[in-house]
């Protein structure tokens, strides 16, 4: 969507920190009626500009407290490799976040699990099983400082 004006980005900016909140308090926060702040929201929902909904966890208090960042270089960076990479990578339920990167290594993933086991368990049953890794290194988070899903919309 191209024609994202400072409503819009006050109306993303709202749902971002409070996507429970209502048309109207929404409406009101944004300079706008109700049923044109709901088209806006629709559209902005349509275009996949918003892409969803959801909640933040802890994952500590759920039974997930070890955060592991594996960075991945593939044998070779063919299209087809990456494909199959990103594809299996999908599958897995652990792995929360992955981006294809520039430098060193070809990915960086950060997987959630229960204990060093459960990684383990991840990296002999699912990672080492796909044809094409060349190597695998992975950091344990100590401490989550700072984790945030709100973009920073005032430095567009």
């Amino acid at each position: 969507m191209e024609n994202i004006d400072a409503i819009d980005i006050k109306i993303i900016a709202a749902v971002q920190n409070d996507g429970r909140i209502t048309i109207n308090d929404l409406a009101g926060s944004v300079g706008l009626s109700a049923s044109p702040c709901a088209r806006r929201l629709r559209i902005l929902e349509e275009s996949g500009v918003i892409k969803g909904y959801t909640a933040t966890i802890d994952q500590t208090k759920v039974g997930l407290p070890v955060s592991a960042f594996a960075s991945i270089k593939l044998e070779r960076q063919r299209e087809e490799d990456l494909d199959r990479f990103a594809k299996a990578v999908a599958g897995w339920p652990e792995v929360v976040d992955c981006y294809l990167m520039t430098g060193q290594r070809d990915y960086l993933m950060r997987i959630v699990v229960k204990d060093l086991q459960a990684y383990e368990a991840f990296i002999k049953l699912k990672l080492t099983r796909l044809d094409g890794i060349a190597s695998i290194e992975t950091s344990f988070a100590l401490d989550q400082v700072k984790r945030a899903e709100v973009l920073p919309l005032e430095h567009a």
